[in-house]
């Protein structure tokens, strides 16, 4: 079923909280250009993103403004959060820095979204040197980190996907076919199942898997591989992401026992996953249980990362955020062990943290699967 589209109303009320977020931080306001921010906060994705700036100004003493290039005014205008907003549009020849500078304070506190070019941020700059200028993950990090109920629906539709194309491609044949052909046939079967884009598949196996990021190469996948999938990808604009690790053909007792130290760290972590435990809290459980068995210096990455409009944001679970987990949150919950030389094992679902605990969006099996 397709979840019901974003309308005006939803935008509005996203930037209105977007703004009182940076009010709380102290902030005179946002600048906000295109990203994923900008599709949160008015459903607006240009087509290309050029040296034209584009550019959602959010002010605690002002309306809305969005400038656009003059050719890019009626795609904006199109946008359903835009109808909320003044559009200032700037036409080639013109400086579009001045007339953004006469949109803000001479000696305000803006927070810039992360993708900004260095190109606007420095231009910006010379207009008023008075100003200050940060990061937006960096002074307001959850402000796409809490979904509402139709985020999480995109979510949990984009992870049952997921876990359809998963259990297709494990009937498959991997023995005698390279990496890239299984990473292939996954990344198909992800769009079969609803993706529109699909942002990564990892086939790591045999050594392979010990590199985390290893994606797919050409490999040839042979009996007696342990190999990691790890794919995902957005779905009705929401992002999956997911790994299973399987083995082809019967592992050996080593890799019987490590898999299920992974696999009871990965329970361990979603089992305390509640409001109010902090997202080191977490990363200390999952790493605890790797610790005890033996493997600490083997899980050399940590245990997750937010998930949304991206398939990496806000919160991240790692030592030192002691941020709290408030129903809304949604993440990845990916402790793995990695032996340089040998093989990884890594098991991760997106979790999202409800009243009284956490619900996984992925289900398929956390078992080692056999596959031919």
């Amino acid at each position: 079923m397709t979840p019901r589209p974003f309308t005006t109303k939803d935008f509005t009320a996203r930037m209105e909280r977007a703004v009182a977020q940076a009010t709380d931080a102290g902030l005179t306001g946002l600048l906000v250009t295109p990203g994923p921010d900008l599709v949160y906060l008015t459903g607006y994705r240009p087509t290309a993103i050029t040296e034209r700036i584009t550019m959602l100004v959010l002010d605690r003493d002002h309306e809305p403004c969005l400038i656009v290039p003059t050719l890019e005014r009626a795609d904006a205008e199109a946008a359903p959060g835009v109808g909320a907003v003044t559009i200032s549009d700037w036409r080639d020849g013109a400086d579009p820095y001045a007339a953004a500078a006469r949109l803000l304070a001479a000696d305000g506190r803006y927070a810039i979204s992360d993708s900004a070019w260095a190109l606007h941020l420095l231009a910006l700059q010379r207009e008023l040197p008075a100003s200050w200028f940060t990061s937006m993950t960096g002074t307001l990090p959850m402000l796409r980190a809490v979904k509402d109920a139709d985020e999480i629906e995109r979510l949990a539709g984009a992870g049952a996907a997921a876990d359809a194309a998963y259990e297709e491609i494990v009937a498959a044949r991997f023995a005698g076919r390279t990496e890239h052909a299984v990473g292939t046939e996954l990344a198909g079967l992800l769009r079969e199942h609803g993706h529109s884009q699909v942002d990564f598949t990892v086939v790591g196996s045999g050594p392979n898997g010990a590199d985390p990021h290893h994606e797919m190469g050409d490999r040839v996948i042979v009996e007696g591989d342990m190999v990691v999938l790890d794919f995902g990808g957005l779905k009705d604009g929401y992002g999956s992401d997911t790994t299973r690790t399987v083995h082809v053909g019967e592992p050996t007792d080593v890799e019987r026992e490590i898999h299920d130290v992974v696999r009871h760290a990965q329970q361990t972590a979603f089992e305390a996953v509640r409001p109010g435990a902090t997202c080191e809290d977490i990363d200390r459980v999952a790493r605890t249980v790797i610790e005890d068995a033996g493997y600490g210096p083997q899980f050399i990455h940590r245990t997750g990362h937010g998930i949304g409009l991206t398939t990496h944001e806000p919160p991240y679970l790692i030592e030192g955020e002691t941020r709290p987990l408030v129903p809304g949150m949604c993440f990845s919950i990916e402790p793995g062990i990695y032996l340089p030389g040998r093989f990884g094992v890594r098991i991760e679902d997106i979790v999202t943290v409800t009243g009284n605990g956490g619900r996984r969006f992925n289900n398929t099996s956390r078992e080692m699967r056999i596959v031919a």
